[in-house]
């Protein structure tokens, strides 16, 4: 039996709490980018998800996602195998040298952010009830068979298709569900004439920073040992969101919009989406390849909602779902085979085949994740109902469904921010 190796250890400890931050990061950017009268109400909903989804972890959700497959490609076969973990007080089970407990909280927290992540689509309207009873299941019928099918031993995987930290398990994943749910709750009120620009860019500011400092645990931590490929994922993370920030602002400039705090910030998390599931596979040129191509295709992805008709608040899709998709096929292009094991992108000599596998694995994932986030929300809506009522929607949802107020401010009619028209409003105009 492997032996515990406290540096490896530690360093799977140190990325779990890293992870973990990253949900209260963010409930601050999810919060800042909402209207003031409902900034509670995205915060409630971010951190809620820690406390689902760590007890449903614990009672279903790593059996599902880990548990014994006997071969079986699509979901684990013995769903009980880890009920309880109660394997993790085996205090001699070592896996790579890091304990079970160690590797358990790490897996966690990725299923925590991944439910948080969805909440951005629905931002002023969604019940929190609903919330609630929409992540209990989508954690179970959605995240955990997906982590299953990519790291568990499920077909993903057994196609060799690479997914380093979670592009296609995770961002591609949470953003075709956030997708699915935003089409069954439906636009908000005023969607298309209201101003819904972010009230408090310093709370994006501190919630992105938070983001970007927790990504080091989950880019990195996914080595799973503290060796030279964590170091190459942990600096490949720097640089890819670096070029996206730089891309982004290009592009603005290029639109006609200023440079702006909110499109930096945007630059940021598209690149770190970009590069989750490329972090340890592909070399620094590479990396900032994938960030500079993620920062010039999410502004335009962003646009999509308003052609197409879609209320995707916070922007989850054009960010989330697409920078996945695209970090997740880029691993097709740039892998380099000496950080793989051999395997090599098409930019490096490999098979057009790795290419063909790396993008119909995101895609399978984005079209189930979809399908059944839009069939549990259909669900709810003619069970208990999605949406609050539209008296409570004009408002304010905070003060509907929390009973409290982020500030004791008054608030300028409907829009939640008595502020002069930003880039965000013009950017609006622009991609209308």
């Amino acid at each position: 039996m492997p032996e515990l190796d406290t540096g490896n250890n530690a360093w799977i400890l140190i990325s779990a709490a890293l992870v973990l931050l990253m949900t209260p990061g963010l409930a601050l950017f999810y919060g800042g980018l909402s209207r003031a009268s409902s900034v509670i109400n995205m915060m409630m909903k971010c951190l809620v998800a820690i406390g689902l989804v760590s007890v449903v972890w614990v009672l279903v959700g790593e059996s599902i996602a880990i548990g014994d497959g006997g071969g079986n490609p699509f979901f684990s076969m013995d769903v009980s195998s880890a009920f309880g973990l109660r394997y993790v007080t085996e205090l001699g089970m070592v896996d790579g040298g890091v304990s079970a407990g160690a590797m358990s909280a790490f897996g966690m927290m990725f299923a925590i952010i991944t439910v948080a992540l969805i909440a951005g689509a629905v931002a002023d309207r969604m019940k929190f009830t609903a919330w609630v009873v929409f992540s209990t299941a989508w954690v179970v019928l959605v995240y955990a068979p997906v982590a299953y099918w990519v790291w568990g031993g499920g077909w993903i995987e057994e196609l060799g298709v690479l997914d380093f930290a979670g592009g296609t398990a995770v961002h591609a994943n949470a953003g075709a569900a956030a997708l699915g749910l935003a089409l069954v709750v439906g636009r908000r009120i005023g969607w298309k004439d209201g101003n819904f620009a972010p009230h408090n860019l310093p709370l994006v500011v501190i919630g992105t920073g938070l983001l970007w400092f927790g990504w080091f645990g989950f880019n990195a931590g996914s080595a799973f040992v503290s060796d030279a490929i964590a170091g190459l994922a942990l600096l490949n993370t720097q640089v890819a969101t670096a070029a996206a920030i730089l891309a982004w602002l290009l592009i603005d400039r290029i639109r006609g919009i200023k440079p702006s705090v909110l499109g930096a910030c945007s630059g940021v998390i598209a690149g770190l989406v970009a590069i989750t599931p490329a972090a340890g596979y592909v070399t620094p040129l590479g990396a900032i390849a994938i960030g500079a191509v993620a920062g010039i295709l999410c502004p335009f992805a962003i646009g999509l909602k308003h052609k197409l008709g879609y209320d995707d608040s916070l922007d989850v899709v054009g960010l989330h779902m697409v920078a996945g998709i695209w970090g997740s096929i880029a691993v097709g292009l740039f892998a380099f085979g000496d950080v793989t094991g051999g395997t090599n992108g098409v930019f490096y000599g490999g098979e057009f085949s790795f290419l063909g596998y790396q993008t119909l694995a995101v895609l399978a994932v984005v079209a189930y994740s979809f399908v059944v986030a839009l069939i549990i929300g259909l669900i709810l809506k003619v069970t208990i109902g999605v949406r609050i009522s539209e008296e409570e929607e004009l408002a304010g949802i905070d003060a509907a469904q929390h009973g409290e107020a982020g500030y004791d401010l008054p608030v300028n009619g409907n829009t939640g921010t008595g502020l002069p028209e930003t880039n965000a409003d013009t950017a609006e105009k622009i991609n209308a």
